[in-house]
């Protein structure tokens, strides 16, 4: 090896630069974290999700910051009569309403309603006639991840599902996933609800896990595409984002994907300062958590570093083995209610 011959010199050079800059670059800590000596917008958050070995029923982890989540409850479930992809909404009497269905081939949501967050109570038990949503006669009896979202404008609930109107086969088994539409329904208690189930977007492509929230004056509908990722439909199994001006829209459609392909179940926080916006997903089947952040739900956004399991690395940290779920902002309060009744565990192998 002869260090003097200038040309090995340079290419070492190069070489040894590289791998010193690579081995210690680093993301920026994420934005949105209040600075020392600052009170906190948003003092807490509870993710209310399922795990890899009981999937569809409800356990609890929280979180101070939006990116370092500890799960409670030594690892079991919260409440044992839960059966659902888990979501949860603050109605405007402070209460909070979960609602959930035992199987996608159930006929009825279930809705609980708890003051607390610990303890839940059976509100009401909703059976969509899927039959009569207008232009959409074929459907199936499917009932799909219900999710809730209370309007301050309208004073009004809206529950979305997606409820697909074709089979399966054995040639092509996607076609299924594909023919999900998202349905909706409008209920100012959860309830009675108004008139049948009807369709939230005007476009023909399948979508599933959505979720709406409104910023300022403006709502946005977050969403998977799921289209199977191919050459001519790129965005297909990712997290998407469309707008509109109204509630029930119309909405646009999608914007660029927020996430890589095969990503569910969109959860969205804003972050302790209230300036950025966390937006988690799941790589399914629980293989890993994503997470996207951006200053506005219009973007730019871009993906923060974790589950690499090396601490210099990860930005974030999930409990392991969760699946997907809610996440919604909790008072210091109320956290402190939740640690109290059902312990925390900090310490991770």
């Amino acid at each position: 090896m002869n260090l003097t011959n200038p040309v090995f010199g340079i290419s070492a050079f190069i070489l040894l630069l590289f791998l010193l800059t690579t081995c210690n670059a680093q993301q920026p800590d994420p934005p949105g974290q209040v600075t020392e000596g600052g009170k906190a917008k948003n003092q807490a958050y509870l993710f209310a999700h399922m795990t890899h070995e009981d999937y569809g029923r409800l356990y609890y982890s929280v979180s101070t910051d939006g990116l370092h989540w500890y799960q409670l409850n030594n690892g079991e479930r919260v409440f044992k009569d839960y059966q659902g992809h888990p979501d949860i909404v603050k109605g405007p009497d402070g209460r909070y309403f979960i609602a959930g269905n035992t199987s996608d081939a159930s006929p009825d949501i279930n809705i609980w309603v708890s003051d607390d967050l610990v303890s839940w109570k059976k509100h009401a038990v909703y059976t969509p006639d899927l039959k009569s949503t207008p232009g959409y006669g074929e459907a199936l009896q499917r009932i799909g991840a219900p999710k809730l979202f209370y309007d301050k404008t309208s004073g009004k609930f809206i529950m979305t599902w997606h409820t697909p109107h074709k089979e399966g086969t054995q040639e092509d088994p996607e076609r299924y996933w594909a023919s999900q539409r998202t349905l909706y329904v409008l209920s100012e208690d959860l309830k009675t609800f108004e008139g049948p189930p009807r369709k939230l977007f005007s476009w023909e492509f399948g979508t599933i896990d959505v979720i709406i929230r409104k910023v300022k004056d403006t709502y946005y509908a977050i969403l998977k595409d799921e289209t199977y990722p191919t050459l001519y439909w790129s965005t297909g199994k990712t997290i998407r984002i469309a707008r509109s001006d109204t509630l029930l829209g119309p909405y646009s459609l999608p914007q660029d994907p927020i996430s890589p392909n095969f990503r569910e179940a969109p959860a969205l926080i804003p972050s302790p300062d209230g300036n950025i916006w966390y937006l988690y997903y799941e790589q399914y089947p629980g293989v890993s958590y994503g997470l996207s952040i951006a200053d506005h739900l219009n973007g730019p956004w871009y993906q923060a570093s974790g589950y690499t399991f090396f601490s210099d690395w990860d930005k974030y940290s999930l409990p392991p083995k969760v699946r997907h779920g809610c996440m919604l902002p909790i008072s210091k309060k109320e956290y402190n209610i939740l640690v109290k009744k059902f312990g925390i565990e900090k310490n991770r192998k």
